[in-house]
């Protein structure tokens, strides 16, 4: 399908890989302190009632005395629409603050036709980008571009937001009403999946918030040298090196959907990189999953002739958020397709060479399975949240029951597909977890027998020594018999061995539990008679083997 005049390809989406970061320091010398903080999920969704509140210092009466003038303009974003929103809480919550760094924001355009057709629209001189600087006439410029009313026959408007700036945060905020929770949690890597301003009949907002593991592919054709470990510390938010060069990371999702009666919006939001993500910008053309990536891929999915009759038969704009969803699951099969590739050398290594030193790559990557674990599962709850929070605006009257009955099938289906995907991935992700500990255990056993045949080679030089040490011991004892000046005799060093022997040999019995010398689970004192007890056990095993089975009695013969 050609999108103004230009066919987008897929090999028109490229990705470089650079061996150094933007101060010329070897990649392989990042460390994994750099890597993404944990998030705070509490302040997620809007249901939380105190967002970003410093919960030691609440002063009730000075926060309900104390009211600001709001700058009623898209510049007194966020308090212009939600007064709860104290300038302390947009402080703490670096909304503002991240954004500042950006210079420049750009914004890549894509429409989706009532015929189910994508296109690019032409905001700005012609071009399906917009660009806001620091300017203030630029930033005038945009506000009207999204003030300007749209075509009648547009389903549904996405934009997707690169090097986001504080005003073009503000502009959108305002234009679509957005809570700002989206883009707090977007800008904190907070997982996130809500419904607000729900409206039956008219629409809703939704926002999913969803990080994924991606794989950075290696241009070089030889595997990378694993340098060693640093520290003993495991961060699973740190990026993972495969032992081909390829490097797997954490990626961000962060998409909201006003769903309206009469054309629905998709802002796609790509937050700025922390130290670990600024990091990885360096290895790409383009930013971390940056918006004119995910523009490019969007188009390609109205190239799609599956897609295109899905949106052909389907007046549900939410399915866009589907496809959106699908880049995602493409990224985990590639992980997870690494991962394996990275796992049989290390399998190998520990069955022919018994290298008990990957075991400590092993625990690190059970480490890393195991936080991909909780990713997955989040995946499949943004998914789930997708299926069962209809689109209120089929509601509407400008839809017909059969609309609404093609929809929610096509919808249900396309759901249980991406679902279906996803509990592949699951199971494929606890194979390699359980074969990562079949490896581990092997190791062990194999540490285990070689420490076993250690010990046989000290037992084998310990006989070697022992007649002699028993001579010696010998020739060293004080008995008349071979030293005539001593007291003692070989007859009372013989008795008192035999004696001292035995007494030994009955305390070890007695004080063991699993012994043929007594029953299983005997008690102490019936463990301690077993010298008295062990000769009746002996005479009835001897009549056992002597006569197998009793004699008949005389009147059972025949006469």
């Amino acid at each position: 399908m050609s999108l103004n005049g230009s066919q987008v390809t897929p090999e028109s989406i490229n990705i470089k890989v650079l061996k150094h970061d933007s101060q010329g320091n070897p990649l392989q010398d990042l460390k994994s302190e750099d890597a993404q903080p944990t998030p705070h999920y509490r302040h997620a969704a809007p249901s939380g009632p105190w967002p970003w509140m410093d919960f030691r210092n609440v002063d009730v009466i000075t926060a309900k005395s104390e009211e600001p003038k709001v700058d009623t303009t898209w510049r007194g974003y966020p308090q212009n629409l939600f007064g709860n929103w104290t300038p302390d809480q947009v402080n703490r919550s670096q909304m503002l603050e991240k954004c500042s760094e950006n210079q420049l924001s750009t914004i890549y355009w894509l429409d989706v036709l009532d015929t189910g057709e994508f296109t690019t629209p032409d905001m700005s001189r012609n071009e399906c980008t917009s660009t806001v600087t620091t300017r203030v006439d630029s930033q005038e410029d945009f506000w009207k571009t999204l003030q300007k009313k749209r075509p009648t026959n547009i389903r549904v408007r996405s934009l997707f937001v690169d090097h986001l700036t504080s005003p073009t945060l503000k502009m959108l905020g305002t234009s679509y009403n957005i809570e700002p929770f989206f883009f707090t949690s977007s800008i904190n890597w907070i997982p996130s999946r809500y419904q607000e301003a729900l409206i039956h009949g008219k629409g809703d907002h939704i926002t999913i918030t969803l990080p994924f593991v991606r794989t950075l592919k290696s241009q070089s054709s030889t595997s990378s040298p694993r340098s060693p470990p640093t520290d003993n510390k495991i961060n699973t938010q740190a990026p993972l090196h495969m032992s081909n060069g390829d490097v797997l990371f954490i990626d961000l999702l962060a998409v909201h959907m006003v769903r309206n009666k009469e054309s629905s919006t998709v802002i796609s939001y790509h937050p700025e990189p922390t130290a670990i993500q600024r990091y990885h910008s360096t290895l790409e053309s383009t930013s971390i999953s940056s918006a004119k990536r995910l523009h490019s891929l969007m188009r390609l999915v109205g190239d799609s002739v599956y897609w295109q009759n899905i949106f052909s038969n389907s007046d549900d704009p939410t399915l866009l958020f589907v496809a959106v969803l699908w880049y995602a699951l493409y990224a985990w099969d590639e992980t997870l397709e690494s991962l394996y590739n990275h796992v049989m050398p290390l399998e190998s290594d520990v069955l022919t060479e018994s290298r008990v030193e990957h075991t400590r790559d092993l625990h690190t990557l059970q480490a890393y399975l195991l936080f991909y674990e909780s990713l997955l599962h989040g995946f499949q709850l943004s998914v789930s949240f997708i299926e069962k929070t209809p689109n209120p605006a089929m509601e509407s009257e400008l839809f017909f029951d059969e609309q609404r009955k093609t929809s929610n099938e096509i919808m249900k289906k396309e759901c249980d597909n991406l679902l279906s995907e996803i509990d592949r991935l699951q199971k494929r992700r606890e194979m390699l977890s359980k074969q990562l500990q079949n490896v581990m255990n092997l190791a062990f056993a194999n540490v285990n027998i070689r420490d076993s045949a250690s010990m046989r080679q000290v037992t084998y030089l310990t006989m070697i020594f022992l007649p002699a040490s028993l001579i010696a011991s010998v020739f060293g004892m004080n008995v008349k018999e071979i030293n005539p000046d001593s007291l003692e005799t070989l007859v009372r060093y013989v008795q008192i061995t035999i004696a001292l022997t035995a007494v030994t040999f009955y305390v070890v019995v007695t004080l063991q539990t699993h012994t043929s010398f007594h029953e299983r689970g005997a008690t102490l004192y019936k463990r301690a008679v077993w010298p008295i007890i062990l000769p009746g056990k002996i005479l009835k095993k001897i009549k056992t083997v002597a006569w197998p089975h009793p004699p008949r009695k005389a009147d059972s013969f025949p006469s």
